[in-house]
């Protein structure tokens, strides 16, 4: 049986409530659930960013990193003050998940990122955010179709992305156009340096990033672990992934 590489995934912040819970760490279940379908051991790493020596212990035993969805990456650790646009946030995930990366990409694990996670993927290796797509680019397309009592599905297909000739991404998904869901209001403004555009949104906005060179890194703006099971592309941004992270 093929050795099961380990992927550490940071965990998120939930605040206590005096006389109902202590402060939690937690993740969502379909993450970890997509990890363990492909063979892999899911991680779930704790924010400790005041412990760096605990934080490195963990990084060293991992063979992949996968950064997920979840709350807005704070401004300010990208050199910008917080708008009214921008929503909730938490500076230890962020920290954490910096400096995950940042381990990772010193030491060329494997790395696989969705939603927040190409957006906290750029802004370790040098780039911005738009802190509201609505707000600071008028003309993008609707990209917040976050579920409703309503309309509960993460499922929903709100746009197609192209994605570029040549690049990692393409081989993998094989088509030139994909549809894909849409849960963000936050997105990828100033590219950073070591990082390459390979999917955009109609309106421009990039959907798809992965690294120059041979390293394995790849984010992806939309959630493709809602949609393994009915579309077959998706599915293969996971195992392509513990491919990798078995290899290295």
């Amino acid at each position: 049986m093929a050795r099961r590489p380990v992927i550490g995934i940071a965990t998120q912040n939930l605040p206590g409530v005096v006389g109902e819970r202590p402060p939690c760490w937690l993740m969502g279940h379909s993450y970890v659930e997509e990890l363990r379908k492909v063979g892999a051991i899911p991680w779930l790493i704790p924010l400790l960013p005041h412990d760096p020596d605990t934080l490195q212990e963990i990084f060293r035993r991992l063979d992949g990193v996968f950064i997920t969805g979840g709350v807005d990456v704070d401004p300010r650790s990208y050199g910008e003050e917080k708008t009214p646009w921008c929503g909730t946030t938490d500076p230890d995930r962020d920290a954490v998940e910096i400096a995950l990366l940042r381990y990772a990409l010193d030491h060329h694990l494997p790395v696989f990122a969705v939603c927040r996670g190409i957006q906290i993927l750029n802004v370790a290796c040098g780039g911005t955010l738009y802190q509201d797509v609505a707000m600071q680019v008028p003309a993008a397309l609707k990209h917040d179709y976050f579920p409703t009592p309503q309309q509960p599905s993460r499922k929903y297909l709100a746009h197609d992305v192209a994605v570029q000739p040549g690049s990692r991404l393409r081989s993998i998904l094989g088509e030139c156009v994909v549809p894909v869901n849409s849960m963000h209001h936050q997105a990828i403004k100033s590219l950073a340096p070591n990082l390459r555009a390979t999917a955009h949104a109609p309106d421009g906005i990039i959907e798809g990033v992965e690294g120059h060179g041979e390293h394995y890194l790849i984010g992806v703006q939309w959630h493709p672990e809602e949609l393994t099971d009915t579309q077959p592309a998706m599915a293969r941004l996971f195992t392509r992934f513990i491919d990798a992270a078995r290899a290295a």
